[in-house]
């Protein structure tokens, strides 16, 4: 089938290249977002690929159909991008990629925990800069820390085991409780109240839904015990970024590792350097010497780049096969997680 690929990069085109020759699909890619300026690109495509910061509201999705198109596959397991209700008023499909590698979003958890904790980033400035002193660079043992998990599917799991290896005492919290890591020895599932309270360190890995916006806010924050540790490697809205910058102001929150920002949309993926940064709050964040942020890249492995391929392009397959789309999303089933 005829595929427009909108927002690609250099680093996923010979992955799909290499992929697509095991499904014969036509790819046309642009650079450009999708959004209201370039829908009309995919004039003629059957199908649309999109990615974590394509905009798919209800007067795109309009477009789109009135332009062929009868199937968005998101090459990204996030689909809060997606007006669900009007793909499916519009008669447009919509597949994801729920699993890629659950292993490089939560090693990459780990590895902005272990970075901020010894303050890996700020010694390596340092180094480079001729300055070997240690002061300012004392760390803490994660052996014997209290990690919250909030949010025990694939990744989560994946994290919590990883922190049960470091000695740590995992608290974990999900409204469907993840039955593998029940019996595990140094888990214990509690509430959300009870997580925040007692966590040393707390990692979100959570999908965003209406129901999990602002997770955490003010609120939680006040909650949580003084110094903590805050890992993000879900979707930027799960945190007020503004509840944020006044926990890390007050020094309530300890430090903050994150890969994902609640307006990344138009600066990550991007090259900004020789540009004036535009976003006040984003410009605040990075002054923090406490704060450690990396642009989205926690998924980018040569395993989860490869799974990504392979998958959206069979999703594409079975589409123009009629067969069942496994990895279908829907407006009713999403209600349905919404408030589970």
């Amino acid at each position: 089938m005829k595929v427009a690929f909108f927002d690609t990069h250099g680093f996923e085109r010979p992955v799909f290249a290499e992929e697509s020759r095991d499904f014969g699909h036509q790819i046309m890619h642009f650079e450009a977002r999708l959004g209201e300026q370039t829908a009309s690109l995919a004039t003629g495509f059957p199908v649309v690929c999109a990615f974590v910061n394509d905009r798919l509201a209800a007067p795109i999705l309009e477009k789109l159909a009135s332009g062929g198109t009868r199937l968005i596959a998101l090459r990204c397991a996030g689909f809060n991008n997606v007006d669900l209700e009007a793909a499916a008023k519009w008669g447009i499909r919509v597949v994801r990629v729920p699993e890629y590698s659950p292993h490089a979003v939560a090693e990459h958890a780990v590895a902005l925990i272990l970075s901020l904790d010894r303050k890996i980033h700020r010694a390596h400035a340092r180094v480079r800069e001729g300055n070997f002193s240690l002061e300012g660079l004392v760390g803490f043992d994660l052996h014997g820390m209290t990690v919250g998990v909030v949010g025990t599917g694939r990744i989560g799991a994946v994290f919590a085991k990883i922190m049960l290896g470091f000695g740590c005492r995992v608290l974990a919290y999900d409204r469907a409780p993840n039955a593998e890591l029940t019996g595990l020895s140094g888990l214990r599932y509690v509430e959300l109240p009870e997580l925040l309270r007692e966590s040393q360190i707390v990692s979100l890995h959570v999908p965003l839904t209406p129901s999990t916006r602002h997770l955490i806010d003010a609120g939680a924050i006040e909650r949580m015990r003084p110094g903590v540790m805050i890992i993000n490697t879900g979707r930027g809205a799960l945190i007020d970024t503004q509840a944020l910058v006044h926990g890390l102001k007050s020094g309530k929150i300890g430090s903050a590792g994150l890969d994902v920002y609640e307006e990344e949309e138009g600066v990550f993926f991007e090259d900004l350097s020789n540009q004036v940064l535009q976003d006040d709050t984003l410009a605040r964040l990075l002054t923090f010497p406490n704060v450690l942020m990396t642009s989205h890249q926690a998924f980018l492995t040569t395993e989860a780049l490869s799974n990504i391929a392979r998958t959206t392009l069979k999703n594409i397959s079975d589409f123009e096969a009629g067969a069942s789309l496994e990895n279908e999303v829907t407006a009713a089933a999403n209600l349905r997680k919404a408030g589970s």
